[in-house]
């Protein structure tokens, strides 16, 4: 495997979490735009992305393999703590 093929995959195992770390606090805000005028945007962006690969990564090593749905549900359920831990607490 070449360095492109090696970023390549890199950049798709990594493509969910940092999805999940753009939508969900993007989507939150829109539900609770008042709750969440105070916290910052970006903020709340950087710490689910972090989150969310440590729990890809978390999945992959229980699981044995990448995309299975407990590792997505991790991913979900990993944003949405995080909003709530920055925003809505």
């Amino acid at each position: 495997m070449g360095l492109f093929d090696a970023i390549n995959h890199l950049l798709n195992f990594l493509l969910p979490a940092l999805g999940m770390a753009l939508l969900v606090p993007s989507l939150a805000r829109l539900v609770w735009w008042k709750a969440l005028r105070s916290a910052g945007w970006w903020q709340q962006v950087r710490w689910a992305a972090a989150l969310n690969a440590l729990i890809l990564l978390a999945g992959l090593l229980i699981t044995g393999r990448d995309g299975a749905m407990l590792t997505y549900a991790g991913l979900v359920l990993a944003s949405a703590l995080t909003v709530w831990w920055t925003g809505l607490r």
